[in-house]
């Protein structure tokens, strides 16, 4: 997925000649974390809640300007990158946002909160869902078989995972199913020599 279908296209920014208690006001006021930092059209900076709360603590830091606490060459993003890799910038960088800029101009931010969110949905989690654990063994053609397996029995796939078992370190996909009889899909599936090792109604 790309990041600008994810990305908040219209961020709340500030400019360098702010002062950081505006800073906190507006984060507060919209309950954001991040504020990228704009002169005109000009994107020069980043700052951060936990930046300005650590210039808050030094004598005259309420009085102190935006581009004196801002990163001026902060971590960014284009957008038409992959959104797997805004999370591992985010995850290496342990940042909490990025952002989104095309030609030296802002045209969005991505936080980690927008990343859950997609990954969230496109695994399908919070839809009413069943699971199907399966071992698929070493044979390349197992998951299309799997996979035709559930589509005969009539269950229909929103997502699919790897995992290792605790208990035998076996490596294992799951199978996120819209809601359905996956009893009568685990049955079929081990019936074809395939090794379930959980079903999840």
């Amino acid at each position: 997925m790309k990041i600008y279908k994810r990305m908040v296209r219209k961020p709340v920014t500030i400019s360098p000649g702010a002062n950081v208690l505006d800073a906190l006001n507006l984060l507060h006021h919209n309950s954001i974390r991040h504020l990228p930092v704009v002169d005109g059209d000009n994107f020069t900076g980043f700052v951060s809640e936990s930046d300005i709360r650590q210039v808050l603590l030094l004598p005259g830091g309420n009085e102190m300007k935006i581009e004196e606490v801002m990163n001026r060459e902060p971590v960014t993003i284009g957008p038409e990158e992959n959104l797997e890799e805004a999370a591992k910038l985010i995850n290496h960088y342990k940042i909490g946002g990025l952002p989104v800029i095309e030609h030296d101009k802002l045209v969005g931010i991505i936080t980690v909160g927008d990343i859950l969110a997609a990954f969230i949905e496109i695994m399908g989690v919070l839809q009413a869902s069943s699971r199907i654990d399966v071992v698929l063994g070493e044979n390349p053609k197992a998951f299309e078989s799997v996979s035709g397996i559930i589509k005969e029995e009539g269950g229909e796939i929103i997502s699919v995972g790897m995992g290792n078992s605790e208990e035998n370190d076996k490596k294992f996909y799951f199978f996120r199913l819209k809601k359905c009889d996956v009893g009568r899909i685990a049955e079929s599936i081990t019936v074809n020599g395939y090794e379930v090792i959980s079903v999840i109604e």
